[in-house]
This record gives C-alpha cells, structure tokens and sequence, in this order.
C-alpha cells in the first residue's frame, strides 16, 4: 500500500527564486498542452498521445524557449503525466469504466493556487538534514517524523501561504489489528457531535465558541499596532 508523508522544508531566497521558476515552467507545459488538445477536440481530432506532447511541448519548446532549459526537465514530464492520467480519467469516468463521482475534464492552471513539481526516479537525494534537487540545490528539510521506506517520487508543494513542503510517496505494509467481537455504532449530531450505541456522548469540542474572548483581545488590539511591523503580522 503506498502511503504519503509530507514535511515542511525551508528554501533559501535564491532556492525560492529558482522553485517558483520550476513552477511557472510546469504550469507552462500543462496549459499549453491542454490549449492544444482543446483545440483539437473542437476540430475534431483525436486526443495526442503522452509521447506526442512531449515532443511537442518539452522537446521542440526547448529550442525555441531557452529558459525551459534553465530547471530539471523530470517535473516536466510529469507535468504532462498528470495531464495525461486527468484526460483518461475523465474519459473513463464518461464511459463508465470509472466509478463514483463523474470526474471533469482537466483544467488550466492558475500561479494563484498551490503548485506543485514532482521528481521521480534517482532525479533528487535525501539527505540528513536536506534533500537535494537538480538545478535547485540542497534545501534544508525538518524531519516531524522518520520515513518507513525509501520514497517512490518527491513532490514540492508552495500553498496560498507562500510555505513549501516535501511529499514523499512511500510503499508500506499496513498493520493488521486483531478481530474482535466487539462492535460499536455511532450517530453523529449537532447538539451533541456523538452518540455511541452504548449510550455513551461525545461531546463537541467548539474551538471557535471556546476562544471568542481571546479572540476579540487581538480584535481590539490589531487596529493599534503598527501596518507592516512584526506585532502586526504575529497578531
């Protein structure tokens, strides 16, 4: 069964510059890939095969776009992967082969949203501290917790909060728990967030009602602190 671990990982000024560079090169080859299968739907045409857009959008592009050279070509082609795996979920999903909710047609990206770079293969190495990235560097990493394998691919993620973080694809072996024959329902509500089939509630925990003082004390005091400052932003 494969599992995902995610870490949190700090890139440097120049490391951040050359991310967001592999970003907008992934987001470029998603886009135009779809800009052109859309248009060959509207004529009529079939869609191109994996091989035929990277051909088109990653080999050819590199000789007229010199900056397409300047990041790791791996994330590139997963970029076009993922395009891909979207397309044929969505016909399956048409057609029936695919279960469950009806799955749209891809869309464009956005460099509003989250972004993402995957590298697969012996494309990085993890380090004791960092992990290392071609044409990036070594970014420092902060290990919450051990890997239980070695990692199938590494995918960068940058949220709406400007953070960056590591996902790692691990193969595990998952536990198996005991039988018991011992069972228990559970109704979840909204007085009361559960009610067990012995009886027993559990009770809501309500954050927000819990801290409403603590947060009208900020309320009051972020008007009086300074725009821009340090106070302002830990408020």
């Amino acid at each position: 069964m494969k599992s995902r671990y995610k870490y949190r990982i700090y890139p440097n000024h120049i490391q951040i510059t050359k991310l967001n560079q592999l970003f907008g090169c992934c987001r470029y080859v998603w886009n135009q890939s779809l800009a052109y299968c859309n248009q060959l739907y509207v004529d009529g045409q079939k869609k191109p095969s994996y091989v035929d857009l990277t051909k088109e959008f990653i080999t050819q592009a590199k000789k007229e776009l010199v900056w397409l050279k300047e990041v790791a070509s791996t994330p590139l082609q997963q970029s076009l992967k993922d395009l891909d795996q979207a397309y044929r979920n969505f016909f399956d999903s048409c057609t029936g082969k695919r279960k469950g909710i009806k799955v749209k047609p891809p869309k464009f990206k956005s460099r509003k949203t989250k972004q993402t770079a995957r590298f697969v293969g012996a494309n990085y190495k993890v380090c004791q501290d960092k992990i290392y990235l071609p044409k990036v560097g070594k970014i420092k990493i902060v290990w919450s917790r051990k890997l239980p394998a070695e990692p199938s691919s590494l995918t960068i993620i940058k949220d709406s909060a400007n953070r960056y973080f590591a996902s790692f694809v691990v193969e595990i072996n998952p536990e198996t728990l005991p039988k018991t024959d011992n069972s228990i329902g559970i109704d979840l509500g909204i007085s009361t967030f559960a009610t067990l089939s012995n009886a027993d509630q559990i009770n809501a925990p309500k954050p927000l009602k819990n801290n409403l003082k603590k947060l009208a004390k900020f309320q009051r005091k972020f008007p009086r602190t300074e725009p821009g400052s340090k106070p302002i932003r830990k408020t």
